[in-house]
């Protein structure tokens, strides 16, 4: 398997501090967890865990830089890719599965958050807002696809290949039969906005959201993968 060119995601600003959407998900999680950190990047959030939480975390990551980058940090990580690896995890190995800014970047994002729900209790998914009022002005002013601060690259370049809005997310959970427990609508900068992600303002106002979900099945039974259960 061939790592993109795409660098690997970085979990810091630039005084080496974790980024705030990331301290934001690390506050989702309780002390002492398994944790599973898809595309973890870095390694930046498992570390901080690890440090903060005494959680037991592990990473998969598809760029080979960034596995080095990683271990460099101590954290356990392994080269793999959520679209295919996911699969090989055991149900119930983990308490939380983490995909940060990487769900519109996978080939079958419903497939991905099913397993998610599979081998984690509960999963925390961020990723960035497409249907941000910036994003809508630069396609219907320029007619071209948005390039923004939070999505900086042009479209021959970006690693996005699943333009997603937060209602199309709140969508695929109902579908699915998610439970979402907590959304959390972030500016461009990460900060936390006053607006609910699943309220009526911030598919417009928010640059990106991040999800608490749980599946909505009985202890035991398995989550419906790439649909609403038969």
């Amino acid at each position: 398997m061939n790592a993109p060119a795409v660098p690997p995601t970085t979990g810091t600003g630039p005084n080496g501090e974790l980024r705030i959407d990331l301290r934001l998900i690390a506050d989702m999680v309780t002390p002492k967890a398994r944790v599973l950190d898809v595309g973890c990047g870095d390694g930046a959030l498992l570390q901080y865990l690890a440090r903060v939480k005494g959680v037991n975390g592990r990473g998969i990551e598809l760029s080979m830089a960034g596995v080095r980058a990683a271990v460099r940090r101590g954290v356990s990580v392994i080269q793999g890719n959520a679209d295919t690896d996911l699969a090989d995890y055991p149900a119930g190995a983990f308490d939380y599965a983490i995909l940060s800014q990487t769900l519109q970047a996978t080939q079958h994002p419903r497939e991905v958050l099913g397993h998610l729900l599979r081998v984690a209790d509960r999963a925390i998914v961020s990723f960035p807002n497409f249907g941000y009022w910036k994003a809508r002005w630069h396609l219907v002013s320029k007619g071209r696809m948005p390039v923004t601060r939070g999505l900086p690259e042009e479209w021959w370049d970006t690693p996005n290949i699943h333009y997603c809005t937060i209602k199309d997310f709140v969508v695929l959970a109902r579908c699915m039969d998610i439970v979402i427990e907590k959304g959390v609508a972030l500016d461009e900068d990460g900060r936390v906005n006053r607006l609910s992600a699943t309220g009526p303002w911030a598919n417009l106002m928010s640059a990106q959201a991040v999800f608490l979900l749980r599946r909505d099945h009985p202890p035991g039974s398995e989550p419906a993968i790439g649909g609403r259960r038969t």
